[in-house]
């Protein structure tokens, strides 16, 4: 598991920002999930491996407002894909 402090932009409506976060071991085809410790409910998460040891966090504001948050505690887990 991957940890740190991710520090958004103020984000419109819509925006997206993007985290590239390495965690050792990731290959692509495993499975991602994150976490970023905040009550907003303005983001939506995604996350994917997109290289080997590379995983890549997407947070979009859903809501009708510029949000601007103070950093906050992300969490990234990879889960190994079971083949056969």
């Amino acid at each position: 598991m991957f940890s740190a402090s991710w520090d958004l932009p103020s984000m419109p409506p819509g925006a997206t920002s993007n985290a590239d976060v390495t965690v050792p071991g990731a290959r692509r085809g495993d499975f991602a999930d994150a976490s970023l410790d905040t009550s907003s409910i303005a983001f939506v998460l995604d996350c994917h491996v997109w290289s080997n040891d590379k995983v890549r966090v997407t947070a979009r504001n859903v809501s009708l407002s510029t949000v601007d948050l103070p950093a906050a505690a992300l969490s990234v887990q990879v889960v190994k894909r079971k083949i056969g």
